[in-house]
């Protein structure tokens, strides 16, 4: 199942005192990615991660977010959202 993951930061920090954290989250991003869980990874404009999932359901994708450690030091978290394939093409073959 694909998974829509948004962060949201929780309190205000100073991120150049967080650089060692910062390593350790694309460390972490990087390992889930090559495990196949993390297929895409971005920023917003606002410099917020916008992460794409592809596991077996939003539990999973919960567990494995905890773990990254931003979330574990309470900075940030996600808003976790399952994707479903698009249904609406379907309307277009009925009408014929």
């Amino acid at each position: 199942m694909k998974i829509l993951a948004i962060e949201k930061e929780l309190k205000d920090v100073d991120w150049k005192s967080e650089s060692k954290t910062l390593i350790e989250e694309a460390k972490s991003a990087y390992h889930m990615m090559l495990s196949g869980y993390l297929r895409e990874i971005y920023f917003t404009e606002n410099k917020n991660a916008v992460l794409i999932l592809e596991c077996e359901d939003k539990l999973r994708a919960k567990r494995l977010l905890d773990e990254l450690p931003l979330v574990r030091r309470g900075i940030i978290d996600f808003k976790i959202i399952e994707l479903h394939p698009y249904t609406g093409f379907s309307r277009l073959m009925d009408s014929e």
